[in-house]
């Protein structure tokens, strides 16, 4: 499985302006540019918890993609709120489990240059 097409091919992701920069071994990095419509304060630029939670699952589905090759459908995935992302986003992801059925992924988004943790979530995708 060509990995960085599929997630090219990603139309939501592609909506947003997702791009998965790495995803190999069970780890994954990406990141988006945050714009005007992707904010849910019209003052100010900060992330809609929408946009992060896309980010964090994409990312996460990667990491687990990396190892399975095949695709992931999310089973359920819990995301902790830590601060307002203020800007460009990136996040990293590691497979905690990867079992024949189910896998686990840690993900952490941060903003880009304050290298603030924004947010912190845990991810079960469908394996097998």
């Amino acid at each position: 499985m060509d990995i960085e097409a599929f997630f090219e091919g990603m139309p939501f992701a592609s909506l947003l302006g997702i791009e998965v920069t790495e995803c190999a071994d069970g780890h994954a990095e990406g990141r988006l540019e945050m714009r005007e419509e992707l904010s849910w304060n019209e003052d100010e630029l900060m992330a809609h918890g929408g946009v992060t939670f896309t980010l964090a699952d994409t990312v996460g589905g990667a990491a687990l993609v990396s190892l399975v090759d095949q695709p992931v459908p999310t089973i359920d995935m819990r995301i902790d709120y830590l601060s307002a992302g203020t800007g460009d986003l990136y996040a990293e992801a590691d497979v905690v489990r990867c079992g024949s059925d189910v896998g686990t992924v840690d993900v952490k988004v941060y903003t880009v240059g304050a290298e603030t943790l924004i947010a912190d979530a845990r991810g079960v995708y469908k394996t097998g």
